[in-house]
């Protein structure tokens, strides 16, 4: 395997891929938030959950999120910086089982200046190589319009890049929005 290809710890399967980001679409910041004037609500970690050494954003994750997230019918997978942290802390506090992990690529001087000259997210490279040809989605609250031409040139199969406002985090419309790409997918 090339060093500049993304690896994926875990079993691919043949569903369609939902690449996860944590920070923004699960932990929302950045206020002010249309779905919480009031503030942020915080949530206490799962009974037996890890709480030692936690992000305390993590405070901000809806525990609800994690079977709405399993009732996809997606093959999950983190796609986020927090890496094998997404596991030890995200997974549990959602109830989820640890999920594959996106193993990101180093950059190299032109990636980076590719991405200055066009205005593609570092992530869309290896997420598509990842995909390799399989229909994905890909949920995060730094997609641009920039990266779903690139996908749309670059991918063979179905996409949906879905940015998700990180003020809110997914909310019932990002759900909505998922839910009609895949009813898409089975017509």
């Amino acid at each position: 395997m090339s060093p500049r290809r993304p690896a994926l710890r875990g079993n691919p399967s043949a569903l369609p891929l939902l690449f996860l980001d944590v920070d923004g679409p699960l932990i929302p910041f950045g206020g002010p938030s249309t779905r919480y004037p009031a503030g942020y609500p915080t949530y206490l970690p799962p009974a037996g959950g890890p709480d030692d050494g936690m992000n305390p954003l993590l405070a901000r994750v809806d525990p609800g999120l994690g079977p709405r997230l399993a009732a996809t019918g997606c093959e999950l997978v983190w796609a986020t910086t927090w890496m094998d942290d997404a596991n030890a802390y995200v997974a549990p506090w959602l109830g989820l089982p640890d999920l594959p992990v996106v193993l990101w690529p180093d950059e190299t001087d032109e990636d980076v200046a590719e991405r200055g000259r066009t205005g593609l997210h570092w992530k869309t490279r290896p997420l598509v190589a990842l995909a390799a040809g399989r229909p994905f989605a890909w949920v995060d609250d730094e997609i641009t319009g920039a990266d779903r031409a690139w996908v749309a040139a670059h991918h063979p199969a179905p996409a949906l890049l879905h940015r998700v406002d990180p003020r809110d985090g997914l909310a019932d419309a990002d759900f909505a929005a998922l839910a009609e790409w895949l009813d898409g997918l089975a017509e």
